[in-house]
């Protein structure tokens, strides 16, 4: 098995991280369209140039085709998140770069419904803990709107350092938004994110 071998699933109590599947379509469908008005704010968008390239938002279809290349190529970890054996969300490793770089960002959304149960700060030590320890990549970002407080208290929970603000960096719903950037390097915490988020929470 190669560091960048796909598929992966990864498990911690009652939150996992396993491939996004075709059959994944009719419980992700209804999660994201119940959950539409509470991401609205918080979704990447195309761009008008996008829009006039002939640039079009995929089918559930056309994101897994396009999320299973990825990760055969070893630029993805495409993962549906699961809480107690159910799809409530996305984790996504991108961006991923190999050579003197080995870096990558990491992205997520949750079903409102489990929000503020801890399940995004272990999905996301869980996904960090994998990339340093198989993968062995360097550097993990993660890039937040600052007006984003649920995911600001992901990272403030996970110990992640504040790098900096990267103005106007993503479209996100309709507009060019500036982002705070976070990061995490292999080396910061020995024990791994998992093991200190986990402790952290028990002493919480």
């Amino acid at each position: 098995m190669t560091p960048r071998a796909w598929p992966v699933t990864l498990a911690a109590g009652d939150v996992g991280l396993r491939p996004l599947r075709y059959a994944d379509s009719s419980r992700w469908r209804e999660v994201r369209r119940r959950n539409a008005e509470w991401l609205q704010e918080w979704e990447a968008t195309l761009p008008p140039e996008a829009v006039a390239d002939g640039d079009a938002a995929p089918t559930f279809g056309m994101m897994v085709r396009r999320l299973r290349r990825e990760a055969r190529d070893g630029r993805t970890l495409p993962w549906a998140l699961t809480y107690q054996g159910r799809l409530v969300g996305q984790v996504t490793v991108g961006g991923i770069s190999w050579g003197s770089l080995r870096a990558a960002y990491i992205g997520y959304w949750v079903d409102r419904e489990v929000a503020g149960r801890g399940i995004v700060p272990t999905a996301v030590a869980l996904a960090c803990d994998h990339c340093f320890d198989v993968l062995r990549l360097h550097r993990i970002e993660i890039n937040i709107r600052p007006e984003n407080a649920a995911s600001l208290r992901v990272v403030e929970k996970l110990g992640l350092r504040r790098e900096g603000e990267r103005a106007a960096y993503l479209h996100i719903n309709g507009q060019w938004r500036d982002h705070v950037t976070f990061v995490a390097y292999a080396g910061d915490v020995p024990e791994g994110l998992l093991s200190r988020f986990t402790a952290s929470s028990r002493v919480d």
